[in-house]
Parts: C-alpha cells; structure tokens; sequence
C-alpha cells in the first residue's frame, strides 16, 4: 500500500496542504508547531475515522473555521483507493471511490495505516483500556468479523449496563441480553488470542533488534479464558453486577501484559525500554498486516528520532523493510541530516504549509 497524494485543508494549523510523499523513505522537515504531526494526523484520520491526540472532532478544526476536508489517494496491489473525510459543524461524512458510507465505521480497512508516535508509550505506561483500544482498532482494519462482533458487543453492554443502572432490574430483561453478549464477546476472546499470539513474536523479533537481544513478551490477558461459557458466567455473575450496577466480566475488561526480560515494561522498565517496546507493537503490526494482507501498509513514524538513540534508529531502519512506504517526521531541518542510511524525499513544513525541498 502506497500513500500517492493526500489533499487537507482546514485541519488545525494545515493550509491548502497537497503532499505527495516518495515510495519509500520521505522526511517531514520543520520547527516544533509548525503542522508535521498534523499531516500524520490527517491521514490517519480519513483512514480510521480517529484522531491519535483528541476524542473531540471539534479540536482539528483550524482557528476560525468552522470544519476541514481531507482526501487521500492510495495505490495498492490490486486496486487503488481514494478517501475522503469532512467534518463540519459537528457532521462528519466519509466516501471511499466516491461513494458516501452510511456507517463511519465502515471506512475501516480500506486503507492500512500505521503510526507511531510519542503517546504510544501510554501503551506501556497507560491503563488496561489504552491496550484494549489498541487491539480493537488493529484488528477491526485486518478482519470485518471482529468489527461486527465489537460494534454488536458494544451495543449489548451498553444496553445491559443500562439495565443494572435502573433503581430496580429485571433479571428477566438482563438475561435477554446475554447471549448476544456471549456470542460477540465470545468471536472478540477468539480472534484477540490469535492475534495477541502472533503480534507477540513478532514484536520480540522487533525488539532483539533494537535492543541488544532483549526479551519483549507481549501476552493476552483476558478476563474470561477462551472457550469459557460466557451465557453461563454471566448469568453467575448477575448478582454482583446488580450490585456494582455494572457489568463486571467480559472481554471489555480485557488487558496485553508486557514483560522485558520477564519483568513487567510498566512498573520495571526504563523510560528507554518503555519507548522501544511500543514502537516495537507497531512494528509487529506493520508485519502481521503484511502477512494477512499481503502487502506492508503505510509506516507513519512522528519524532522518532527523538525517542530513539543514534544506534537504534539505525537499527530500526535496517529492520524496515525497504519495500515499506515510510513517513517520518523531525525537527532537524538540514537536509543533509539523515541518520537512516537511505535516500529520502523531504519536504519543509512552515507555519501550516508545505514544500518540497
């Protein structure tokens, strides 16, 4: 998959933004806020509907306006694909080759895009949900069952915690909700263990790499173990979650438990190590999407340099896989700064506007 063109305008600080990077290795050059993670931003979220900085859509409007278009053209193995997002006034609308989706969610694995960013290590640092929001993403562009099983999941939770929050429930209403629950519920446990077990070898070969051939482990911690009755265990538990008027077991209380060298990342690793294993999920993502997919998505890779030292970041360029499209952003805005060994297309970001230098 090969970013060929994005056109953005009136995303936060970006001006009538139209970049087409290279098709490998392409600097983002430019000053703190000028508009390079936003560009990174604005793909990201034509692609997925989400923003890695804000839940609030209202943020990414540029001052004074009132809404922002972006539109994203992609060339893949088989077929090319254009994206578009607009949101105005508190509508957000996207079409893929022209055609207006009905359902945002739908824009979902047309287009495969990875980034890493200084807020990954929340990954690691960050609580059960910052991990369970990871999966749930990954594996809703690589599967359109997991999607349909999260969104059917969602919607029955909701509805049965809306139930345990009446001042008097009915067991008979609650338990008309469970074997939706278990069913969705059981489809997420599923796929989660598959994925969770590939993307856990593949993150430890990233992370021998990087790291002088330390152990990064990442495992599945799931609140209700694969091929549990899950009808049964809610029912079990609907005594204590009409008392904490809430549903206290299921997959949404899922967690990854991630150790380095056996010990966990959260509590024992350094700042370091921390960084280098979430930068390490990512890499493990770009590779299982390329062995389920057959091709690499984009690689969007903002300030790495910054949270790498000199040998890692030339160690992580010797493990991208040069087939990869690669968009990085830096502050270092000598172009004849580049640490990575490879050619690179650049273009200067200044003050919301971009150019080729």
């Amino acid at each position: 998959m090969h970013l060929r063109r994005l056109q953005c305008d009136g995303f936060r600080c970006l001006k009538a933004i139209d970049f087409s990077p290279g098709d490998g290795l392409t600097f983002l050059r430019g000053k703190n806020a000028q508009g390079k993670t936003s560009v990174l931003e604005s793909i990201l979220y034509a692609a997925t509907s989400k923003s890695h900085r804000t839940n609030t859509e209202r943020d990414l409007v540029g001052k004074d306006g009132d809404g922002f278009r972006i539109a994203v053209d992609t060339q893949g193995l088989e077929r090319s694909v254009k994206l578009e997002a607009f949101w105005r006034q508190g509508i957000k609308r996207f079409k893929v080759n022209g055609v207006a989706l009905e359902r945002v969610s739908d824009i979902l694995g047309h287009v495969s895009i990875i980034l890493f960013s200084p807020e990954d290590t929340a990954l690691v640092r960050g609580g059960a949900s910052v991990r369970r929001a990871f999966m749930d993403m990954e594996l809703s562009q690589l599967s359109p069952v997991y999607l349909n099983a999260l969104q059917d999941y969602r919607k029955a939770l909701r509805q049965r915690n809306e139930l345990l929050r009446q001042p008097r429930v009915s067991r008979d209403l609650l338990e008309a909700w469970d074997p939706q629950l278990a069913r969705a519920g059981s489809e997420l446990i599923t796929q989660r263990a598959a994925y969770l077990e590939e993307l856990s070898e593949l993150a430890q070969e990233a992370y021998r790499t990087l790291s002088d051939g330390e152990a990064l482990r990442a495992a599945y911690k799931p609140d209700v173990e694969p091929g549990e009755d899950l009808d049964d265990l809610f029912r079990q538990s609907a005594d204590n979650d009409i008392r904490r008027r809430q549903t206290t077991r299921g997959p949404h209380r899922d967690d990854i438990t991630l150790t380095i060298e056996g010990q966990p990342a959260r509590s024992h690793g350094s700042q370091g190590q921390q960084k280098t294993a979430a930068l390490c999920l990512r890499l493990a993502d770009l590779e299982l999407v390329k062995r389920r997919n057959g091709e690499y998505p984009v690689l969007m890779l903002d300030e790495v340099f910054s949270e790498l030292d000199a040998e890692r970041v030339r160690r992580l360029f010797e493990y991208i896989d040069p087939e990869v499209q690669c968009i990085v952003t830096t502050t270092e805005t000598n172009p004849a700064w580049n640490p990575t060994g490879r050619h690179a297309t650049q273009f200067l970001m200044e003050a919301g506007q971009l150019r080729p230098i």
